[in-house]
């Protein structure tokens, strides 16, 4: 019998409505309707989170069993609308300097979010694939978007091929998984996998395949070539999209995948994580060092930290579940802050990214450098803002599973990545002044780097609230 209760789904029917709608507006009323699209669609995310919310997160499957909605897609589905909402505020005033004033804008990024939501909740092989898809569509054309940059065509091509590469070996995975379980179905697969007395090899060839196509969309070493070019040629606000919200939808998908159906084979996915985790940590830590442009730094910058949350799933159990659900939440909001000042660095009306373009910055323009001085000691992992809690937790789980050589290569990379983020402090307070920024940071942008750094900083006087939040949404995944 084919199960037409669709509560669990009313977010993504919402939400798709709201994309068709304005899409329909923007057709009739043209460019002109943007920024105006723009807010309607933020709103309409917003009313997506509320509906979300009043949906309940008890455990239930419907569609068949295909989509599955518990605590833990509940707790990544609200971390991914906040994502979205910050990406769309970032980005308003944004295409309407840079001439990209198009309405389709929004609702790529609407489109995007049903994709990632999908992905989260994605209870059968076909279902990950459709949201993935869904979501990396509307990304490649995001990463072209700006018709008149080179370098944005040629990142928009560059995500395009390599995307499509990643996309292949995971469905070639796919198939494989499928012809040695004889499912696509998550649970069936998982009681398949509990009964093996011996793991086959095609078997594990196929997860080896569906995770590298994973890790292209999380960044991952050595699946993260795309990222430092893509992020440079990419328009400013498309690349703070790609830095705050896929990446949590994409790992969102990897922790359901990995501790529900195939927690059976977790012996052969460790290694293959823990190798993983290594590379992204160190390529993240020593690359960066190079760098002079600022989009290219924090293309690195994401690099490394999702080695530093890729972590939490090495250590297997239900308290490193907690902390990569905790990590990312804090890893979200500090991008999204240092974003908003990125976007903000523009000189007679041109956009700057350059890292001595922030020289004296404390001098010339004091309310800009002193919040993002904030975030770059978080990112570093200086206590006691929030990003030292997210690696303290994630490093916590690693012990408590016995990694110990995994958290000190995690605790060495995250020394040696804090060179470029305090070189980037150093710049704005020490170097002698450069030509000061345009006046003028819109109001959207404003309260954004208010709210990141309002988070940073409060975080350690009632972590409580967050950690006990994130912990509990992970256990779902272990608990049923």
């Amino acid at each position: 019998m084919i199960d037409f209760n669709l509560v669990p789904l009313l977010p993504e029917i919402f939400l798709s409505l709201v994309g068709m709608g304005l899409l329909i507006v923007g057709v009739s009323q043209g460019n002109v309707s943007t920024r105006v699209i723009c807010w309607a669609s933020a709103a309409g995310l917003a009313i997506t989170a509320l509906i979300l919310l009043g949906v309940g997160w008890e455990t239930r499957t419907v569609l068949n069993g295909m989509f599955v909605m518990d605590k833990f897609a509940g707790f990544m589905k609200l971390l991914i609308l906040t994502g979205l909402i910050a990406s769309l505020a970032l980005s308003v005033r944004y295409i309407i300097q840079e001439g990209m004033e198009r309405f389709e804008y929004p609702i790529l990024i609407i489109f995007a979010g049903v994709g990632m939501m999908m992905m989260v909740s994605a209870n059968n092989l076909l279902t990950l694939y459709m949201g993935l898809e869904l979501q990396s569509l509307s990304l490649y054309v995001l990463a072209a978007f700006h018709r008149n940059s080179i370098r944005s065509s040629e990142a928009g091509i560059k995500y395009f091929v390599l995307g499509a590469l990643s996309s292949g070996m995971l469905l070639f995975g796919v198939s494989l998984i499928y012809g040695f379980t004889g499912t696509i179905d998550f649970t069936s697969i998982g009681e398949t996998v509990s009964t093996l007395e011996v793991i086959p090899y095609g078997l594990t060839f196929g997860l080896v395949f569906v995770l590298a196509g994973l890790a292209f969309k999380i960044s991952a070493v050595p699946f993260h070539m795309w990222t430092p070019d893509v992020y440079q040629g990419a328009p400013t606000s498309v690349t703070a999209l790609f830095a705050i919200v896929p990446k949590i939808a994409a790992f969102g998908l990897l922790m359901r995948l990995l501790f529900e159906p195939f927690m059976g084979m977790s012996d052969q996915w460790i290694q293959i994580i823990y190798f993983i985790a290594v590379g992204s940590m160190v390529v993240g830590a020593f690359a960066a060092i190079a760098q002079n442009n600022i989009k290219r730094l924090l293309a690195y910058s994401s690099i490394g930290n999702m080695g530093y949350a890729l972590i939490g799933l090495v250590a297997g159990t239900a308290e490193g579940a907690g902390a990569v659900v905790l990590y990312l939440a804090i890893y979200m909001i500090m991008t999204a802050g240092v974003f908003a000042v990125v976007l903000s660095m523009r000189r007679q009306g041109m956009a700057v990214y350059r890292l001595k373009d922030l020289s004296g910055l404390s001098q010339t323009n004091p309310g800009m450098a002193y919040p993002l001085a904030i975030l770059m000691f978080s990112l570093s992992g200086i206590p006691p803002a929030a990003g030292f809690f997210g690696k303290l937790v994630v490093f916590n789980a690693a012990v408590a599973s016995g990694y110990y050589i995994l958290a000190v290569i995690g605790v060495v990379s995250s020394v040696v990545a804090a060179y470029y983020y305090l070189r980037v402090i150093k710049v704005m307070f020490f170097d002698e002044p450069a030509d000061a920024f345009d006046k003028g940071i819109p109001f959207a942008r404003r309260a954004i780097l208010f709210i990141s750094v309002l988070f940073v900083l409060g975080f350690a006087i009632k972590p409580n609230l967050f950690v006990s939040s994130s912990f509990d949404a992970a256990s779902v995944l272990f608990t049923g």
